[in-house]
């Protein structure tokens, strides 16, 4: 290794990486053995042959001394020649040393950032939804990339330089003081030369590279935001495309200058090095000839000690930032085993059971209900705050009770922010109640399997949510097995299936980030196709026409009505064509059940579900008389 590439490795440990003064636990260590067991056979290899890299590393240049020594003496050629033919074998060695090191190394370092990830994506999976909510998606996908691959290096790059630097360094050094100790201590002189301007520079040059890298982020967001349809829209909405290329290039000419006054200290620091590992050469050489002249020295001994000055200085400086590099490594495992170690709030109890077979009631049973506080959902280090809000939320709902019998419809309706969503949320428990139950069948669902229970029912959001794949993936999201027939049957009950049928791949289509390829009415109606492909046998429907036109809704409205047939359903919407056919409506007011009956019976009741239907729709014809509205209050 020459002196260019050791500064080169001393400026780039420097620069990456930080100390972190954290306290790390003996059960930390633990767990990190933990996930090395499995790979055990291959450190022990990997070590095993980073050892003999060190050694045939040092013997290179002794033998190469002894070949100088041999020509010198007038020595025998097929010594020469001998030692020559070593030092080949000795290359080809290292090479396929190196080779079978490299493959190790690659086998323990992805087979670690695969169980790491595996780990942390399935402990993510069962996390509850109000873990997403507060979450900064960024922070916790940097977790799995940025910390996985972080942690990974403590058994590949750095358990492989702590371990062959330290037995190369030992080798060397012995080596070299057996040969001449005065210069050996005169060549160490100048090591703190080496080391120490690479961890002055390196802090400042990492300072630059985190400035840009945060500006980098930011651009990154920019365009992200921007070159999304929404964000697009948006923009040209507003007419500010100058505005945004301003601040663009703003952020875009910073970066610019730290990266040209990075690549010149660089290029400065680089260059003072090498001028410092020249000064060291020239010191052996000048001090190892002048030894040699007087017969204390030997030629080839001198040729020996330069070749072995890089074997000093290259693990000298790598060991040095070692245990800054050993507390990254670990702090990326800690940040790993903080997403582990946060338990979800919901989880499945011993003994669950599913879902008893046949049609399915739904039952409130005096529900109280408040969203979790921070502390119990969420970490500071992903929400991007020094604490975590530790109070509760407000109550939202307060002594809920009703119950639907099964093939029975329910509807909610009242203000926005009632609780009516909430209450569609217990169902499929994205969140828990705090005090009372919600029953599927007679069993509280926190009694149930979460398989069964997620199986038994089908819901469609307001915003019915679609991937950034085909058409096909979306639909088979509900029913893996499904067929290609089964897929047009639902798109045709859904009166999609024209639609899909005219598109250039049909099922294969992608349809976009969030499904923005198509229209709100088409992407609401291709997640109601997916409801009727699961085939629950409790449908919820949150606001699932909301962003249909007439004549959309009239479509779907078939579909839903089928869909509904012979099943229990929990309905919020503002559509008179579901509000009218619902066995029972409910008025939720602040989190309370205010009425409660049906459609004709809470009109003629004259209470808050009338003043809503009178104030918001009712429209007087030229006669004086009301006409049937068309809409009721969501």
């Amino acid at each position: 290794m020459s002196m260019e590439v050791t500064a080169w490795n001393a400026l780039y440990n420097a620069m990456h990486t930080q100390e972190d003064r954290r306290p790390f636990s003996r059960a930390t260590l633990r767990r990190i053995l933990s996930f090395a067991r499995p790979h055990r056979p291959y450190l022990v290899a990997f070590v095993t042959l980073s050892v003999v890299t060190a050694v045939l590393a040092v013997a290179t240049p002794v033998l190469a001394g002894r070949v100088v020594d041999a020509i010198i003496q007038g020595e025998a050629q097929s010594t020469v020649v001998g030692l020559a033919i070593v030092i080949a074998v000795i290359a080809l060695a290292e090479a396929g040393v190196g080779l079978v090191q490299r493959w190790l190394s690659a086998s323990i370092g992805e087979g670690l950032i695969l169980d790491l990830r595996q780990a942390v994506f399935d402990h993510v999976q069962r996390m509850p939804i109000a873990f997403f909510t507060r979450t900064r998606t960024g922070a916790l996908v940097s977790r799995l990339n940025n910390d996985v691959i972080g942690a990974q290096r403590a058994f590949s790059d750095l358990l492989s330089g702590v371990v062959s630097n330290l037995v190369m360094l030992v080798l060397a050094l012995a080596v070299m003081l057996n040969i001449s100790w005065q210069i050996t201590v005169l060549a160490l002189v100048l090591l703190p030369v080496f080391v120490l301007p690479a961890r002055r520079m390196g802090r400042k040059l990492a300072r630059l590279e985190r400035e840009a890298a945060n500006h980098n982020a930011v651009m990154s967001t920019q365009m992200t935001e921007r070159f999304s349809a929404p964000g697009a829209t948006l923009v040209k909405l507003f007419s500010q495309p100058a505005r945004e290329s301003t601040e663009f290039a703003v952020r875009a000419h910073r970066v610019r200058d730290i990266g040209l006054r990075t690549a010149m200290v660089q290029w400065v620091f680089i260059t003072a090095l090498t001028l410092v590992g020249a000064l060291a050469l020239a010191l052996v050489y000048g001090l190892g000839g002048f030894y040699a002249l007087r017969g204390q020295l030997d030629a080839g001994a001198v040729v020996s000690m330069a070749l072995l000055l890089t074997r000093l200085y290259a693990p000298l400086t790598s060991l040095a930032s070692a245990r800054v590099e050993v507390m990254s490594a670990l702090v990326s495992f800690a940040r790993v085993f903080e997403v582990l170690d946060l338990k979800p709030l919901i989880q499945e109890r011993p003994g669950a059971r599913p879902v008893p077979d046949g049609p399915v009631s739904v039952e409130f049973d005096d529900v109280h209900f408040s969203y979790p506080s921070a502390d119990k959902v969420s970490l500071a280090s992903l929400e991007e705050v020094a604490t975590l809000d530790t109070r509760g939320g407000d109550q939202v709902l307060h002594g809920v009770s009703f119950s639907v019998a099964p093939g029975q419809m329910v509807a909610l309706v009242g203000s926005s922010g009632a609780g009516k969503s909430t209450i569609a949320q217990l169902l499929p428990r994205l969140y828990d109640v705090d005090a009372g139950s919600v029953r599927l069948s007679g069993v509280d669902v926190r009694d149930l399997t979460m398989a069964s229970v997620r199986q038994a029912l089908g819901m469609v959001t307001q915003d019915g949510h679609l991937f950034h794949e085909t058409i096909r993936a979306n639909l088979l999201l509900a029913r893996p097995a499904a067929t290609d027939d089964d897929l047009w049957a639902v798109l045709r009950r859904a009166r999609l299936d024209d639609l899909v049928a005219g598109l250039p791949d049909q099922l294969d289509t992608v349809v976009g980030e969030r499904g923005y390829r198509l229209s709100g009415g088409e992407r609401q109606r291709l997640t109601i196709a997916r409801l009727l492909l699961a085939r629950p046998r409790v449908v919820i429907l949150d606001e699932a026409t909301a962003h249909l036109d007439s004549t959309s809704e009239a479509a779907v409205q078939e579909a839903l009505t089928e869909a509904l047939e012979g099943r229990t359903a929990v309905v919020i919407a503002h559509r008179l064509s579901t509000i009218r056919s619902a066995d029972l409506i409910l008025v939720i007011e602040a989190g309370r059940v205010v009425e409660r009956g049906t459609h004709t019976e809470l009109l003629a009741a004259g209470g808050r579900y009338e003043e809503l239907y009178r104030t918001q729709f009712d429209q007087p014809t030229a006669g004086g008389g009301a006409p049937e509205p068309e809409q009721v209050p969501a």
